[in-house]
């Protein structure tokens, strides 16, 4: 019986996991240029971080976190979303005590939840995340929003739309709570959602279950109990994105599914991956560091979702042909055992000269390698026998006209660095 990858995970491969790479360079160049620094945590946490951080009511920690037991005997988490693991980070190495506020970082890695595997969630998936920590500011709420609206923008996504909301604060979301606690208990619901009333009720809002959303059409809105502060910093976030031309819809009825979340909360959809239409998010969490035991950090950020942005680019066409992904520019094709030896020492002069380049192996015949040249997508190939060997020349042909030339061994690296920087 061949192995195969668990159920709810796929492999990246050639050339689509270009695509993947592509896109995470994207997404993050703009937060890259506005002083964002590059972070990395471990890839599980103790579960700890996750029950505080967020949230025990929530569905990521109640039913989807993969937890084990390691060989010290503590409960171990493979992390299910980025944020809590950075302000942990933050917290454990003191950067908030730089003097320098707030802290931009971003980061790029593999999260695990177990949902039901379909097309567009999985249970291994890669997101990108950005966090600015230890500062009150609406004008860092919108510059987040800005950053990932230029980095969906960069990739020529035209399909993602920005929804906002705001979901208050320690002084009004009490009241709200009440009135929706109030809402909710008088509505016909499964036995473990009228617990979650108790816990959190907002995560009732943010049941997908199409029968529970009908019952929910009367539920009283936060924006409707706001307090004079939030009002006003959720204004002030609305006419910052609009003076930057940014184009984006309010809903009311938008909630996040972790429970640290406060005020601005805002989610990018596209309409043209069906039921899994989110492609990213993100919010406000003032209150996150003091969950964690820290002191209180203020914060704001998102992480967007590699593989539902490839999804949504290939849903718009704007991968193109699969052949137009080369992954080399030269290729080498040695015809014999002195060739190969020296084509080796060519092709490795042409890498160092910073052009993509691979070459034939395993002794094939000329058509053979040939055949490689053309199934690699470059641009030329370089032939190399016995006799050009003797005459100190290589054969470079134009894999697009066909045409062929002899070029002295000396000159072929400047002659294709030429050519292909054209």
């Amino acid at each position: 019986m061949t192995l195969q990858a668990p159920k709810g995970t796929f492999d990246w491969l050639p050339p689509r996991s270009e695509r993947a790479l592509a896109v995470r360079e994207a997404l993050t160049g703009p937060a890259r240029r506005a002083g964002y620094g590059y972070i990395e945590t471990p890839v599980f946490e103790d579960t700890a971080l996750f029950v505080r951080g967020v949230g025990e009511s929530t569905d990521i920690v109640s039913k989807e976190m993969y937890t084990f037991e390691d060989k010290g005997g503590r409960s171990i988490t493979l992390r299910p979303e980025g944020t809590a693991s950075v302000v942990r980070a933050v917290l454990q190495h003191g950067l908030h005590n730089n003097g320098q506020l707030p802290v931009k970082l971003w980061y790029s890695g593999s999260q695990f939840r177990y949902e039901r595997a379909q097309k567009g969630r999985y249970r291994h998936f890669w997101q990108v995340g950005a966090e600015a920590l230890g500062s009150e500011d609406p004008a860092l709420d919108a510059e987040l929003i800005l950053l990932a609206v230029d980095g969906y923008a960069a990739l020529g996504l035209t399909g993602v739309r920005l929804l906002v909301n705001t979901l208050g604060d320690k002084v009004c979301r009490p009241v709200y709570r009440a009135a929706l606690q109030d809402f909710l208990r008088g509505l016909d619901l499964d036995e473990a959602t009228r617990a979650r009333i108790e816990i959190n009720p907002l995560r009732v809002l943010d049941d997908k279950r199409p029968e529970v959303q009908a019952r929910l059409a009367g539920a009283p809105l936060v924006v409707d109990h706001l307090c004079e502060a939030c009002k006003a910093y959720h204004e002030e976030v609305r006419s910052l994105l609009t003076a930057a031309g940014v184009a984006y819809t309010d809903d009311p009825r938008l909630v996040r599914g972790l429970d640290y979340y406060t005020r601005t909360t805002f989610e990018f959809v596209h309409d043209g991956l069906g039921s899994q239409s989110a492609v990213g998010g993100g919010g406000r969490y003032d209150g996150l560091s003091e969950m964690l035991g820290g002191p209180p950090l203020p914060s704001v950020g998102w992480a967007l979702g590699v593989d539902r942005t490839v999804l949504a680019m290939e849903a718009e066409g704007l991968f193109g042909d699969e052949s137009a992904e080369a992954r080399v520019r030269v290729y080498g094709v040695p015809l014999g055992e002195e060739a190969r030896r020296r084509m080796f020492l060519l092709v490795t002069e042409l890498r160092r000269a910073g052009l993509a380049a691979d070459m034939s192996f395993g002794g094939k015949g000329v058509k053979g390698a040939m055949k490689g040249a053309d199934r690699s997508g470059a641009g030329y190939a370089v032939i190399l026998g016995e006799r050009d060997i003797a005459e100190g020349v290589a054969q470079v042909k134009d894999l697009a006209s066909g045409d062929q030339t002899a070029v002295p061994l000396a000159e072929i690296v400047t002659m294709l660095k030429e050519r292909l920087d054209k």
